[in-house]
């Protein structure tokens, strides 16, 4: 198999940094979290490595007994995403469970200041042996 010409290999490595510069930069502005963020530089990492190690896809598909090597790249890529898939629904799941749990204590807590502002709709009975005394 033909290696790659050298533009572009500097054209891959050049838009991997610049795509790496860009994730840093969501990360100090606080658009993303560092827990997302993992993923990103680890798929850059990647880029950079198969652009700077020319033939690094045909040995690794030979070793793994694949016929077609860009093939890889897909069957890759494809795992990556249902692996990330599967992250962020379990992400969800969790908020949705939180939101729920802080949903109902500001019903309740809605409910306490509702009883707070009228008075004399229910007096219990400890605040009326306290008035006795």
């Amino acid at each position: 198999m033909e290696s790659l010409p050298i533009t572009i290999q500097l054209f891959s490595l050049i838009g991997t940094l610049i795509f790496m510069a860009f994730i840093a930069r969501l990360i100090v502005r606080g658009k993303l979290r560092e827990e997302y963020s993992f993923i990103w530089i680890v798929c850059a990492i990647i880029l950079i490595v198969f652009s700077a190690w020319r033939d690094g896809l045909t040995k690794i598909s030979v070793l793994l007994g694949v016929f077609y090597p860009p093939s890889l790249i897909f069957l890759a890529a494809i795992f990556a995403i249902i692996c990330f898939l599967v992250h962020l629904s379990v992400v969800n799941s969790k908020l949705q469970n939180s939101i729920k749990e802080l949903t109902h204590e500001v019903a309740m807590l809605k409910k306490e200041v509702e009883d707070l502002e009228t008075p004399d709709k229910f007096v219990p009975e400890t605040k009326k042996h306290s008035n006795l005394t």
